[in-house]
């Protein structure tokens, strides 16, 4: 049994992923500003991560085998929790996202090496307490937390914003932080699918009305609710690699064949639109960013086929029956 903590999480696959750890009889405490409560028989830790003093208050004599951060957005966020979690944990695993690899555009999938790290510039600076802000550069905040916890990035200053490189080390070098990201895909399923992407595309398909896509338009690779929590838990309790690790099922998906999977669901007709400007559908890309998910099967952890899975993640989301 190990002694787990929990950093957000709360919905979607972060219920997910505590009630595995639960069921596998691990000790789980979840860590959050208590907006939400914690299930039955979890230990609820009730701060905003934002806050260093209210962290190392709540946290004080505490310690656990291994912590799973899934609500770092931002480098700043990742500073404080490496300065708080240093002396606290054995393990540090963050959620990170595919969006890291924002800048790439391959025709081969995209693996870990892709994004070095150390060519991160971390602002510290940048307004990343706007939800505004943040949530318009998600990837970027990610890529730079990924660069404080592995203490590798070019630190920017305060805003000052100099390019790849440059500047000093980051504020979270100095000691050796075993550290690991899982860079999550594009994530189907559930019926407590909160971002709703899915239903974009249903209520299109139903009334026939057009989708948004770019003139050429690229597969990307998904994985399934369900496979995800698994997926982090093992990474939680099940392994000790560090460093960043892609995490998503076999079989990239394009476009047309999630639209295909709604339409035998929910009746309609699927119709796209392609434009070279503007607004387009989400999980349709101009680029291909695909990822490559050999490390993690070198690791040891065997990821399914999307087609094992498409139409029973649909089914969850769309939640109707054909008519």
């Amino acid at each position: 049994m190990k002694d787990v903590l929990v950093i957000g999480g709360n919905r979607y696959f972060g219920k997910r992923l505590i009630a595995l750890l639960r069921e596998s009889g691990h000790r789980v405490t979840i860590l959050n500003r208590g907006s939400s409560g914690a299930p039955d028989g979890i230990e609820q830790l009730v701060a905003d991560r934002d806050d260093e003093a209210a962290l190392e208050s709540v946290l004080a004599g505490r310690s656990f085998d291994v912590v799973v951060d899934q609500v770092c957005y931002t480098p700043r966020q990742a500073e404080i929790a490496r300065r708080v979690f240093a002396a606290r944990t054995r393990r540090y695993v963050m959620t990170s996202t595919v969006e890291v690899y924002a800048y790439e555009d391959s025709a081969s999938p995209v693996a870990e090496d892709a994004l070095d790290l150390g060519t991160v510039t971390v602002d510290t600076g940048a307004a990343w307490e706007d939800p505004e802000f943040r949530e318009a550069h998600y990837g970027e905040g990610k890529r730079q937390a990924e660069a404080v916890f592995a203490g590798v990035g070019a630190g920017a200053g305060e805003g000052v914003g100099v390019g790849p490189g440059a500047g000093g080390p980051v504020d979270g070098g100095g000691p050796p932080f075993a550290w690991a990201s899982v860079r999550v895909a594009h994530v189907l399923g559930g019926a407590d699918d909160f971002t709703g992407r899915i239903d974009h595309y249903a209520r299109r398909i139903r009334a026939g009305e057009p989708i948004a896509v770019p003139v050429v338009n690229h597969p990307a690779t998904y994985v399934y609710v369900e496979e995800i929590a698994a997926f982090l838990a093992w990474a939680a309790v099940g392994t000790d690699f560090t460093g960043p690790v892609n995490a998503h099922s076999h079989g990239p998906l394009t476009t047309a064949e999630i639209c295909a999977a709604i339409e035998r669901r929910v009746g309609g007709r699927t119709v796209f639109r392609e434009v070279e400007v503007g607004e387009i559908s989400p999980f349709s890309f101009s680029r291909s960013y695909g990822m490559d998910n050999s490390r993690a099967t070198e690791l040891g952890y065997s990821f399914s086929h999307s087609s094992a899975w498409l139409a029973d993640a649909v089914a969850e989301t769309v939640g109707e029956v054909r008519t």
